[in-house]
């Protein structure tokens, strides 16, 4: 909006009959609308940097799976909006991403009030059992013998 703004006090810029004081206000309001569009054009750019990040640590969590699972893919960005507005000093927006933040159970309390629970990852134990169990093996376990033949040596 103010970069349209700026764009219409440019065109009334270029009007040959546009002199003196009603020049001068004319420049003054470009100058006021080109410095409100750069302002806002910073703080979309630092929002979206904070979204992008928020987003994903929050599919990172043990709840994401149970998201994707109910197709919440658009609740959480709405999340995620409310979230980084909160974050940038909006009172109002903070009171939304608290009640969003229940809903999608992002709390202790909130996991409760929806029955889940963080199962714990087995897979990744048995992962690191398996690496654990690797590396005790010394240099000489792990060497192999090579056929020579098969092996296209000398």
């Amino acid at each position: 909006m103010a970069r349209r703004q700026a764009d219409e006090y440019e065109l009334q810029l270029l009007e040959p009959d546009l002199q003196g004081r009603q020049r001068a206000s004319v420049q003054r309001k470009l100058d006021a609308a080109q410095s409100a569009a750069t302002v806002l054009d910073r703080q979309i750019e630092a929002s979206a940097a904070l979204e992008a990040e928020l987003w994903r640590d929050l599919w990172a969590t043990p709840q994401a799976v149970a998201w994707e699972r109910l197709g919440w893919t658009r609740e959480v960005a709405q999340y995620v909006r409310w979230k980084v507005k909160a974050e940038l000093g909006d009172l109002d927006a903070s009171k939304e991403a608290r009640q969003l933040g229940d809903r999608l159970g992002l709390t202790p309390l909130a996991m409760l009030r929806l029955r889940w629970e963080v199962a714990p990852d087995e897979v990744a134990e048995q992962r690191q059992e398996r690496t654990s169990a690797g590396r005790k093996r010394t240099a000489r376990q792990r060497l192999r013998v090579v056929d020579t033949e098969v092996a296209g040596g000398p």
